[in-house]
């Protein structure tokens, strides 16, 4: 999910049944506004219990969340918008992905 959709795959992945949350560029800060104090949305990340997976751009302007317990978090090249190198966006996808459907998918 992009920025709004990884807010939204995280405040609804429990509820839908979903096995993980893929994060494309998790908007942890919002931008600053003069006399507006400093705001995280980290609260909405750490409260998924699932693995997530958090892409960023290591430029990213609105911030990079920290690892979390369940939560792997990868910088690439770029910033928010994560179009500066799109295979670096897709090779730590395509490794974590496997490993989560293999653990979700039920013994046989």
């Amino acid at each position: 999910m992009g920025s709004l959709g990884a807010r939204v795959a995280c405040r609804t992945a429990e509820a839908t049944g979903a096995v993980a949350v893929l994060c494309l560029a998790f908007p942890l800060e919002l931008p600053r506004r003069a006399g507006e104090p400093h705001q995280s949305r980290l609260p909405e990340l750490d409260a998924v219990t699932l693995p997530v997976l958090v892409v960023q751009g290591e430029r990213d302007p609105l911030g990079i969340p920290p690892p979390g317990s369940s939560r792997e978090v990868v910088t690439v090249p770029g910033e928010h918008g994560l179009k500066a190198d799109l295979e670096a966006v897709a090779a730590p996808v395509r490794g974590w992905l496997p490993g989560v459907v293999a653990e979700a998918a039920p013994a046989k």
